[in-house]
């Protein structure tokens, strides 16, 4: 635990044992909804973490820059660590599987974007729904 406890400290927020499990969660899951955050927690053999308490530090830890959120869909945002890789999602419609691909692959859109309206893209919090190659066949 004591990585997540760094964690916390290095984005100023106090460490507390109910942070460190949340992060916990967090990072085994990777991605990860409050809900899913929620399941992690009530698996790791500590006392139950009511709700509000996990929306609450994802929310603080978020804001604090720890974790950032990404909308994979119309549902609850998916959390996950701040310093994980910038990338883009590849939401299936079809299967619901996620892919993730380097933020770099749209540099020549940001570059188009850049040139047409003369705005700075930040393509590190998104999703993009299509179908895999899976669903296709």
């Amino acid at each position: 635990m004591d990585e997540h406890g760094g964690l916390l400290r290095r984005h100023g927020l106090r460490v507390t044992r109910q942070r460190e499990r949340i992060l916990s969660a967090v990072s085994a899951l990777g991605h990860a909804t409050a809900e899913e955050v929620s399941a992690g927690v009530a698996g790791d053999g500590g006392s139950p973490l009511p709700p509000s308490t996990i929306y609450r530090a994802l929310e603080a830890m978020e804001k604090a820059g720890a974790l950032r959120h990404t909308h994979l869909d119309h549902r609850s945002p998916s959390y996950q660590l701040a310093d994980h890789d910038a990338h883009i999602h590849l939401v299936c419609t079809g299967c619901g599987s996620v892919a993730e691909v380097p933020a770099t692959i749209a540099d020549g859109l940001v570059a188009q974007i850049r040139e047409q309206r003369g705005f700075e893209a930040a393509f590190t919090h998104m999703a993009v729904q299509g179908r895999c190659a899976k669903c296709q066949r």
